[in-house]
């Protein structure tokens, strides 16, 4: 056959796109990678066991005895999602001690207790934090005194230890609820929230106006190096997650414990947000040019008629949630994960089977190219989530929790990839497809809200995987126009991703 000089052109700037695109992701990796371990220059991290808490210490080289700073995740949270500020803390000459609660990413013991009640799991959880303190104390080069500091769900705990706690000098919550807070304890408070926390700010500044009525946002009550002091601040610009990357508090942070201990810290705050959007975004654009490498496969699959499509989607997102309200789901020791898995299968059966019904042909399996997104998810991009952002790389015990949660997550994702012509899909069909299965989450919140409000925590990750993981998926689905191999892969990295997050729970 003829290549005309039409072809050729095209040809020609694909291959250029495909160079640029290379090069810029690489740029982008090189560029954050560098960056992230610049912001670890000087500072020595040593792992610790207290007990089965896994412990990282976080000290610079060289610095004289200092206080120690108990540092605490949020909910499915890990050491690795607090790392800027044992690394501000470290580099301002703290001894930081960073640690895996219970059921969270690398800490073999599960989380155990009532969820709902303080002298349950909450307790259980200011003990785990009461034994870090104790080893950190112990450590050679601390002088004695102690901060504790946490995000979410730890800013209860670390609030009610502190409480429980004389040696705890100071608190610094960041996007805290806690109803444990008094007009005078605990001492020296920091309450920390982000400019777009709104509910979350409120409770600040009420928690603030219990020691000074008058007080506003910014202000500082009393004095922290002298009977105690209190202060709430906002950094701007961020929400309950980024608020962990604001500059605006790992600064405050730093300059309340500095205050509290009467020292004064020159070191560079760590700004590793932007770093690892960098590093996060080199990864996703670099699946472009990769893709290319895999086998092409046949012409892309042919559109879903609409009405089938609606069908395909619309039906499965009303029947789950109204299905499994009446299924005991509590079948894994983790929690809301086993709920979700339940949900992703027969959301996902249901889908297929419409569209089965429907005259879709689902196509071969590029087995190659599914093993090879599954590997580039969980491997490449779960690599650099591991080393910079939270725990992606499990235990043995969370093996066959993955393993289950993929009976539910690839058939969902087959299902997506299917409905989405594995990436061929023009967008307003792939917003529609994936906000059906939202959706879905959203009703099963609603029909047994007090069994499923962790749900909530749940669906900005899943609307955060999709557009992620989706990109990268929808590159190998058009090289190799196989949405089974994509439905595959993503299904496999959504087990994966689900399987090291949640924490494992045993009641009790």
């Amino acid at each position: 056959m003829e290549i005309t000089p039409r072809k050729r052109t095209a040809a020609g700037m694909r291959m250029a796109a495909l160079l640029a695109a290379t090069l810029a992701g690489l740029a982008l990796c090189v560029a954050g990678i560098w960056r992230l371990e610049a912001e670890r220059t000087g500072v020595t991290m040593t792992p610790l066991k207290a007990g089965t808490t896994p412990v990282t210490i976080y000290r610079r080289d060289g610095a004289a005895p200092a206080p120690v700073v108990v540092i605490a995740h949020g909910f499915a949270g890990s050491r690795q999602f607090m790392e800027a500020y044992a690394l501000t803390l470290a580099q301002a000459g703290y001894v930081a001690v960073a640690f895996d609660f219970e059921g969270h990413g690398r800490n073999p013991s599960p989380m155990s207790g009532d969820v709902t009640r303080v002298d349950g799991t909450t307790r259980k959880l200011m003990s785990e934090v009461g034994r870090v303190t104790d080893a950190a104390l112990s450590l050679p080069g601390t002088d004695g005194r102690v901060a504790l500091l946490g995000h979410s769900m730890a800013s209860d705990i670390i609030v009610r230890q502190a409480l429980a706690d004389p040696r705890i000098s100071a608190t610094v919550a960041i996007s805290m609820f806690s109803e444990a807070v008094s007009a005078s304890t605990p001492r020296n408070l920091l309450i920390i929230t982000g400019e777009w926390e709104t509910a979350l700010r409120r409770d600040a500044l009420r928690n603030l106006r219990l020691a000074d009525p008058a007080a506003r946002e910014g202000d500082t009550v009393d004095d922290p190096a002298g009977n105690g002091g209190r202060r709430a601040v906002v950094a701007p610009g961020v929400e309950h997650v980024s608020v962990l990357y604001s500059t605006t508090a790992l600064r405050e942070a730093r300059d309340w414990l500095d205050r509290v201990f009467g020292r004064t810290s020159s070191g560079p705050v760590a700004a590793t947000g932007g770093a690892i959007a960098l590093l996060l975004a080199g990864i996703v654009l670099l699946a472009w040019p990769l893709a290319g490498l895999l086998p092409r496969g046949d012409a892309p699959p042919p559109a879903i008629p609409l009405r089938s499509l609606a069908i395909a989607t619309l039906v499965p997102a009303v029947v789950t949630p109204i299905v499994l309200r009446f299924v005991e789901t509590r079948f894994l020791p983790v929690l809301v994960a086993d709920y979700l898995a339940a949900h992703l299968l027969v959301y996902g059966a249901l889908s297929l089977s419409l569209l089965r019904l429907r005259g879709v042909r689902f196509g071969r399996v590029a087995w190659v190219s599914a093993l090879a997104l599954a590997a580039y998810g969980i491997i490449v991009f779960g690599g650099a989530l591991d080393r910079y952002v939270a725990s992606f790389m499990p235990i043995a015990a969370r093996l066959p929790i993955i393993a289950a949660i993929a009976v539910g997550a690839v058939p969902a994702m087959l299902a997506d990839s299917i409905a989405n012509q594995g990436g061929h899909a023009a967008l307003w069909r792939t917003v529609w497809i994936r906000a059906a299965f939202l959706a879905s989450l959203g009703g099963a919140v609603a029909l047994d809200f007090k069994r499923l409000f962790f749900l909530l925590i749940i669906i900005p990750v899943i609307v955060l995987f999709f557009t992620v993981f989706g990109l990268i998926g929808g590159c190998v689905g058009r090289r190799t126009g196989s949405p089974m191999a994509d439905g595959i892969g993503l299904g496999l990295i959504l087990a994966w991703s689900l399987g090291v997050s949640f924490p494992m729970f045993l009641p009790g």
